[in-house]
């Protein structure tokens, strides 16, 4: 083998890497985070959970990805260690296909069927087909997400058989065989695939190599077993690096795969060499190929799980012995209201979906808080104005959070449709924020109404009470729209937004009038204006949610020109929408009775207690 050999031979790795790589991607984007979240719920049986651990591996292409997620899904308290420890065993079940997969090149006859089933028979249409997807896909979508997947195995495929060229030569170098020879030591061939796989960090990829390296005819069963053992502890480096910095919990969870691993190949080897020892296994000195590391890589893993399954308990208590829980981590500080794990940026689909739901509970909690605030108003009760100081509080948390995961986020590679849900996400919870904001304003203003004594007439509580009823309901409305992202329901908000508005300036000009005539106060008056402002503000933070989410997702619009570009046939529905929105908040019949009546001599007075 010389330096050129040595060159493709590098040259088909690094294809071969990029591959698994690309496809994996291609993979996840078209699942688009549904695996993920079915992976994060659907976990209460052990039993289910080992099977969808098999199947989201066999779909991602790696188990270190699935166990790096669980560790993320520990460490954020969505997952269960009990829940976990399924999944990490299903993970390494999953892992499995890949190897069945590029066992495919090995393959040989002369018969039609079977040439088809080389890759390097079908692999170059299906690149063929990958690419003319990917060209004419201008933009994200599942038609690119396919092309990608076909692409990524073609080149996986072609990186399998270069690598198998490349070394072809060594099946005459001795020197290569008695390296190789030296592995039969099952310590050392354990050290080797461990040291390998924790490398490259992918037991896949590792066990690809293994197999590429069996086309020279100087491995066999009795080298392949032993580093195929080791590539599975190696692979158990990636979860354990992804747990650095995490909770107690995550590296529970990560010490839970190095120990499933650990345990399965210790008892293993020991079973499987004492039976050889005995009755000597003909097949360990015979050239391995690569569907024969396939069924080792196989049969081990799946007999791992199937041996340990019963024990699954006793793996979390072991890993909760290893690391115990100190009095220290008992005291330490409140949870922070979100976590969101940085584990999850490698997976941009479910990266989003978390964000998504996170965004989703600051804007209940939002509503809660608003709420709460229009409870208070005139009626004052001090455990709800406390409720709401905390609310805001945590809303806060949420957009200190998230605004920061999400920027994390933008820089990953987004499809069309979760770039235009972040854009919605970054705007709405600024929005949502600030309307927390001026829902502790408003408890203030309650408050000082209680500490001064005073109380609005019956005049003005009824027109209070109507335009607190209208910002409770526009801003209902805006959450059930941010949570659906419902652009068809997000364009009646901004006719309530307008009647808000209406309210407010018919409010204060009701307001003046009874000033004048001595039936209200100045200082009432003007915690009546810090009231009115505040509601007014909160109902524009609504409509600067909608009109952002029609604005982002018919890409084009500006948002301050929205208004100018309705056509006249949209001005006249939002005009009949607007008239029909403003008979459910009438004032008039408030005023009415403040009104002198001609002819009777009467007035009734406001009545204004200071």
């Amino acid at each position: 083998m010389d330096i050129f050999n040595l060159l493709t031979m590098i040259g088909g790795l690094a294809l071969f890497l990029y591959g698994m790589t690309a496809m994996g991607d291609g993979l996840s984007k078209m699942a688009g985070g549904k695996l993920e979240s079915i992976l994060e719920k659907l976990t209460s049986k052990r039993i289910f959970a080992v099977l969808l651990g098999a199947g989201v591996t066999a779909v991602i292409q790696s188990s270190s990805a699935t166990t790096v997620m669980v560790v993320g899904f520990v460490n954020s308290k969505i997952m269960q260690l009990s829940q976990a420890v399924g999944i990490i065993m299903g993970a390494n079940v999953g892992t499995t296909i890949t190897s069945w997969m590029l066992s495919l090149t090995g393959i040989e006859g002369s018969n039609l069927w079977l040439k088809l089933l080389k890759p390097s028979s079908f692999s170059p249409i299906l690149a063929a087909v990958g690419i003319i997807l990917m060209m004419t896909s201008k933009e994200e979508s599942k038609k690119k997400d396919i092309g990608n997947i076909f692409l990524g195995f073609a080149i996986l495929m072609f990186g399998m058989e270069t690598m198998s060229d490349a070394v072809a030569p060594l099946a005459d170098n001795p020197q290569f065989a008695s390296l190789f020879t030296a592995f039969s030591n099952p310590v050392l061939g354990l050290l080797a695939g461990a040291v390998l796989t924790a490398i490259i960090q992918s037991s896949s990829a590792s066990v690809g190599i293994l197999q590429a390296l069996c086309s020279t005819g100087a491995v066999s069963y009795a080298v392949a077993l032993p580093i195929i053992m080791g590539q599975n502890i190696g692979t158990c480096v990636t979860s354990i690096l992804s747990s650095i910095g995490a909770s107690k919990n995550a590296k529970r969870a990560a010490s839970i795969h190095l120990f499933f691993n650990l345990i399965g190949t210790i008892v293993f080897l020991i079973v499987f060499y004492a039976l050889n020892h005995f009755i000597g296994f003909a097949f360990m000195d015979t050239s391995a190929n690569a569907a024969g590391i396939a069924v080792i890589h196989s049969l081990f893993n799946i007999g791992c799980c199937i041996m340990l399954y019963p024990f699954a308990n006793g793996l979390v208590k072991l890993a909760s012995f290893v690391i115990p829980q100190t009095d220290e981590d008992e005291t330490k500080e409140e949870e922070p209201v979100v976590v969101l794990d940085e584990r999850f940026l490698e997976r941009p689909a479910f990266a989003m979906e978390i964000c998504r739901n996170a965004a989703i509970q600051m804007a209940n909690e939002t509503l809660e808080a608003i709420t709460l605030a229009l409870d208070v108003i005139g009626n004052f009760d001090k455990k709800k104005a406390g409720r709401v100081y905390e609310l805001e509080e945590r809303v806060d948390q949420y957009e200190d959070v998230l605004g920061t995961y999400l920027v994390k986020l933008s820089s990953r590679n987004l499809s069309k449709n979760d770039s235009l849900s972040m854009s919605v996400l970054l705007h709405g919870i600024n929005e949502f924020e600030r309307i927390s904001d001026h829902a502790i304003n408003l408890v203030q203003s309650a408050q000082e109404m209680k500490d001064k004594a005073v109380e609005f007439s019956k005049n003005a509580r009824y027109e209070v009470d109507t335009i607190t009823r209208a910002v409770y309901d526009i801003v209902t409305h805006t959450v059930r729209v941010f949570r659906d992202e419902d652009i068809e329901d997000a364009v009646h908000i901004e006719p309530l937004e307008e009647v808000i508005d209406g309210l407010t300036k018919e409010i204060k000009q009701h307001h003046v009038k009874r000033l004048t005539k001595g039936k209200c106060t100045i200082e009432l008056g003007l915690i009546l204006e810090d009231m009115l402002t505040n509601l007014e503000r909160v109902s524009d933070h609504c409509s600067n949610v909608a009109v952002e989410m029609i604005a982002i997702h018919e890409e084009g619009y500006d948002t301050h020109e929205y208004f100018n570009s309705l056509s006249p046939q949209k001005k006249a529905l939002f005009d009949d929408e607007y008239e029909k929105i403003k008979l459910r908040y009438p004032l008039t019949k408030a005023y009415d009775t403040i009104e002198d009546k001609k002819g009777k001599g009467k007035k009734k007075k406001d009545k204004v207690k200071n």
